[in-house]
């Protein structure tokens, strides 16, 4: 194995910047299509988690079907649809960006996940409060709004934060359809350097460093909410 050269980094790659800054704008693409993805899998997860436990089986019946139709197909065979199957059948998908459909199919797949963790965590608590907030006079979606899903968001927040660190992993697959992000950078700029190394090793720590920020903003969180005497779901 020959001398590690981290001068690779501040080698122009020929497009007027350096193999750093393409590095650091695959980053920001990586933590974009993360965070949209989140944003997305957190809204439409927790309302399916709910949909899941209310009274109603015809709810709990779209409820489940969105959870085992999103968490049973591969996110890349997922991410292929959005990017070529949609778009020929909608062709109005076809003038959105592809950055904006491998969120979209990012947030679909992670809030599947989501789904059943919030469900997961409205479960935990006793029944007994939602029978009183019903008798107190509280409408159905009262109770669960000010009495259930307070409590139940602050259960499940350890198994959410392993889902915010997947979607920083998972985005990885937007590589398939031309997303400048980190893993398409590695590829790219390692056959282009022959430097692999030092290109893979950066982009592991970029990862790891995402992750781990995101695991000690949740436990900050986790902390100053955490229910006295309930156990995170998952723990």
């Amino acid at each position: 194995m020959g001398k590690w050269d981290w001068q690779v980094f501040m080698q122009d790659t020929g497009g007027g910047r350096t193999y750093l800054e393409w590095l650091f704008s695959a980053w920001g693409w990586t933590l974009s299509v993360a965070a949209g993805g989140l944003v997305i899998a957190l809204f439409v997860g927790s309302l399916m988690g709910i949909l899941r436990t209310v009274p109603n089986k015809w709810l709990v019946l779209l409820g489940n079907a969105w959870t085992e139709l999103f968490r049973n197909i591969p996110l890349l065979v997922q991410l292929f649809l959005w990017y070529h199957v949609l778009p020929s059948i909608f062709t109005s998908l076809r003038a959105i960006p592809s950055f904006v459909l491998v969120i979209f199919a990012l947030g679909f797949f992670t809030s599947a996940r989501i789904a059943e963790q919030v469900k997961a965590g409205i479960q935990t608590l006793p029944k007994g409060q939602r029978y009183a907030g019903l008798a107190m006079g509280l409408t159905l979606p009262q109770t669960y709004r000010y009495v259930l899903l307070p409590m139940a968001f602050r259960i499940v927040i350890p198994p959410l934060t392993s889902e915010s660190m997947n979607i920083v992993k998972n985005s990885s697959v937007a590589f398939a359809v031309s997303i400048a992000e980190m893993t398409m950078f590695a590829m790219q700029a390692s056959e282009e350097t022959s430097r692999g190394v030092e290109i893979y090793l950066a982009v592991t720590v970029l990862y790891f460093v995402s992750a781990f920020a995101i695991n000690r903003v949740a436990h900050f969180i986790e902390q100053r909410v955490q229910v006295p005497g309930m156990v995170g779901v998952g723990k």
